[in-house]
Order: structure tokens, then sequence, then C-alpha cells
């Protein structure tokens, strides 16, 4: 391994790919990914190791007008996350033209001006040539300090060998800054409580997603088994949230834990006994104290 490191992060409108591209790079589930705005809560780092040296990927939240003190943290998140890495990819897909939300977030890279900046068109595996070439002429024309522009597929890993190289290229010298073999600083709790979530949100609509929060209340190897017992809260905001996850008889939140332990047994390297409670913490999402309680 040569002597480059550093880190990257991608930022783009909600839902852009963002998630999705850092587990393809790192080649294992990172990070969690849905179709819903604001997925991703925290500064998830994913780590790539290639023969020309270390990228750290630095998966964060979606940049967006905030409405709750949850939102506004979660910009801030962001804020510092920009100011410290050292490029930013900047993400638009192929199949949808260039709006004035792309052209917000492209400006707004005017106040990170220590990171170097690549554009990313994304999905082109599911967009006609047209539209990729037209994608291309767009957003190349957003900015005039681009260091690459770059079409790629992170479903069917097209050029992503391209991006990860043009990313290396940008990247300080120095030594690596994790050891060989890692993918993420992400604690086995916190990836755990993560796919929970990510199962919660499939299905669920309107405020729901935004309500919904995860907490590992104790997680241990049952004695003279091969189980893991895993005890963990789904919070919501409000009594009528409770009864949308629960499910008429259960048989929703049932779904949730099937689900979830499909993604959690790989994680742990055996069977699991996921017990899954709902409780309420009333508008936690505007409440400092409640925020701080669950990790934000």
């Amino acid at each position: 391994m040569s002597d480059r490191s550093g880190f990257v992060t991608f930022v783009g409108r909600p839902n852009v790919g963002k998630s999705t591209l850092t587990n393809a790079l790192v080649g294992e589930k990172v990070a969690i990914t849905s179709d819903k705005p604001q997925t991703t809560r925290k500064a998830i780092r994913g780590i790539l190791n290639r023969p020309g040296g270390q990228l750290v990927i630095v998966d964060t939240p979606g940049i967006h007008r905030p409405r709750t003190l949850l939102g506004q943290r979660l910009n801030d998140l962001v804020d510092q996350v920009l100011g410290d890495v050292d490029a930013i990819g900047f993400l638009v897909p192929a199949t949808e033209k260039v709006g004035p939300g792309d052209r917000r977030i492209a400006a707004s890279l005017d106040g990170y001006g220590r990171a170097k900046k690549i554009a990313i068109v994304t999905k082109v595996d599911i967009a006609s040539r047209e539209e990729i070439t037209e994608r291309l002429m767009e957003v190349d024309a957003l900015r005039e300090d681009w260091d690459a522009v770059i079409p790629l597929s992170a479903v069917t890993d097209d050029q992503l060998d391209v991006l990860a190289d043009e990313l290396l290229k940008l990247m300080p010298k120095g030594p690596p800054l994790y050891p060989e073999g890692m993918v993420t600083d992400e604690s086995i709790s916190d990836r755990i409580a993560e796919i929970i979530r990510e199962a919660a949100l499939d299905g669920v609509r309107d405020e729901l997603p935004h309500s919904i929060a995860v907490t590992i209340e104790d997680m241990a190897p049952r004695e003279n088994s091969d189980l893991t017992d895993i005890y963990a809260n789904i919070v919501v905001e409000r009594d009528s949230q409770k009864a949308i996850i629960i499910g008429r008889g259960g048989s929703r939140l049932k779904d949730v834990g099937a689900r979830a332990r499909a993604g959690i047994e790989p994680l742990v390297g055996g069977r699991v006994f996921l017990s899954l409670r709902v409780r309420v913490a009333k508008e936690w999402q505007r409440d400092p104290k409640q925020l701080g309680r669950l990790g934000f």
C-alpha cells in the first residue's frame, strides 16, 4: 500500500444515493439505505483499502431545510464534516435534470475551500445514453473547479474503480488512518440499531420515518447456547405512531423483527434472539434532553 490516505464525503439532494455509493465502494453494508429522506443521521465512516492507499468515506445526512432541532443538528454535522474532509463528491442522478437544489448545493461548496471536488453522475445503469450525456454537461457547467466528472453506477459497480482511483490521487500523502481489514469504526451495537431502524422504515409514510429512533438496551451471548440475545427499543413520538409500528395483532413489529434479524445474524456471526419494544418519547426531535439520550 502506498502512502496516500484521507477523508472523502458525498453530498447531494436527499435520496441521491450517497449511502448506496458508500456501501458499494467499501464492498460491505456499513450504512443503511432507504427511499426515505434523512435516513442517514450520523457521520458513518466506511474504510476502503486500495493498492494506492486508503480512503475513509464519511457518509452524512443529506443537506436539507431543517424543521426540527434534530434537523438543525444534522445540518451542523454535515457542515462540520465538509470542513474537515480532503475531497467532496457531488452526486446527481443521471435520470433527473439538474435543478435548483443541485445548484444551491454545488454553489455552497465554495465554503469548503480546502477540499478537492469531484462531480459524480450516478444511476447510469438505468439512464439512456442521451440522459447521461446531458447530465454530464449540466453538472460540468455547475462549477469551474471540478477535479473530475465521473459517470457511474453503484448498483452494477460500473466505473467504481475509476472513482476510487481519482479520489486517491486527491488524498494527501500519509500512512493509513485505520488498520487494514477494518471496514468501519461503527460499533456492533450501533450497526445493529441502524439495521433495526432500516427494517422499521420500510413501508412507513408521511412524518413517521423522521420520528423513528432505535436504542439497544442489552446485548449478550446466551449461556450454553449459540444464540445472542438482543433487547432493543424502537422509539417514536406519538401513541398513534406506536400503533402503526406494532401493527394489527403485532404483525408489523414481528415483520420488522424478522427482517432485522436477517441483517443482524451475518454481522454477529450466529443466530439471534431479538426482542423489540416500542416506546413513546413525545416530540423527541425537538427536545434537547431527549436528543442527548438518543445520541444526537
